[in-house]
């Protein structure tokens, strides 16, 4: 895939999903109206708004290391090589932890309990999505090269240390 029309694709995907999943859906849940559920609930709106940037971050440099792989994160419109940059060297799935972080974020902002439980609906849904269609999908299509990766870098979790192909595990070789 070209590269204008991986970034074309990667901005309508990106607008589509994590924008239904981390804005409409939300929306619809709080009308973006605060609540203040506890006393000092200052605090935590606080701690709600830095989830939400740290969440974004992952979740908008996985995207743009799509764009850069020749494809998107689509199904649909894969890339060619196995994208391994960016946080992926840390993080096999940070765009779905990034919008995790994201929900639970605006749960604290919103002081929305009902926006919690979406977020453990969203991680319930997500993980089952990867493990039965994903994980299968990337091992399928690029064989041994996901298999190490998958063994090197943990789904959920980050690693401490950037994860590279060539295995020096430093974050030294950029592709």
């Amino acid at each position: 895939m070209r590269t204008v029309a991986a970034s074309v694709g990667s901005a309508a995907f990106y607008v589509a999903a994590p924008g239904t999943v981390v804005g409409l859906v939300p929306w619809s849940i709080t009308r973006w109206q605060l609540r203040a559920p506890l006393p000092h609930w200052g605090v935590a709106r606080a701690v709600g708004v830095v989830l939400i940037v740290v969440g974004l971050v992952p979740a908008t440099h996985a995207f743009v290391e799509f764009t850069r792989a020749g494809g998107t994160p689509m199904p649909l419109a894969p890339t060619q090589r196995l994208v391994v940059t960016g946080p992926n060297r840390y993080l096999r799935n940070p765009m779905y932890a990034g919008l995790l972080l994201v929900i639970v974020g605006q749960a604290l902002l919103f002081g929305s309990a009902a926006l919690l439980v979406y977020a453990a609906a969203f991680w319930v849904v997500t993980a089952a999505f990867v493990r039965a269609y994903e994980e299968p999908t990337l091992a399928a299509r690029y064989g041994d090269e996901y298999a190490a990766y998958r063994r090197a870098v943990p789904a959920w979790w980050p690693r401490r240390h950037a994860w590279t192909p060539d295995g020096s595990g430093t974050g030294a070789r950029h592709t």
